[in-house]
């Protein structure tokens, strides 16, 4: 299993992005998939999980209204879609499959077996 997020960089508030996740290694369109980030200095948090087939998503109440989880199932490919950027979502941005579907708003790193090597955002005037 391997998922490799990209898409990270420097922005500016009110800056939109994408992140991008491409994962291998198991049938992705049966699995749930997060993202999580974990801003310097603080514990990791949960920020938006889409289920199986792309049937459901949440999100945390930090990102609800500004991001939107998205999954190109051909493409084996999670999406994470952030609109109004603010400095308060500088972060590593990291996407990750949680365990099982209890654990699919966790912020604890153990509710996740995979995780990918994260990439960086930073929010900044």
């Amino acid at each position: 299993v391997q998922l490799q997020a990209s898409g990270g960089g420097m922005f500016q508030p009110e800056d939109s992005l994408r992140l991008a996740c491409a994962a291998s290694g198991f049938p992705f369109s049966d699995w749930w998939i997060s993202w999580v980030r974990q801003a310097p200095g603080k514990e990791i948090e949960w920020v938006s999980t889409i289920g199986p087939s792309g049937a459901v998503v949440y999100y945390s109440d930090s990102v609800k209204g500004r991001f939107t989880i998205s999954s190109d199932s051909a493409k084996n490919t999670l999406y994470l879609h952030m609109n109004n950027l603010k400095p308060e979502d500088t972060a590593l941005y990291y996407c990750a499959r949680p365990k099982s579907a209890y654990g699919v708003r966790s912020n604890m790193r153990n509710d996740y077996d995979y995780w990918g090597q994260g990439t960086e955002v930073t929010v900044s005037s």
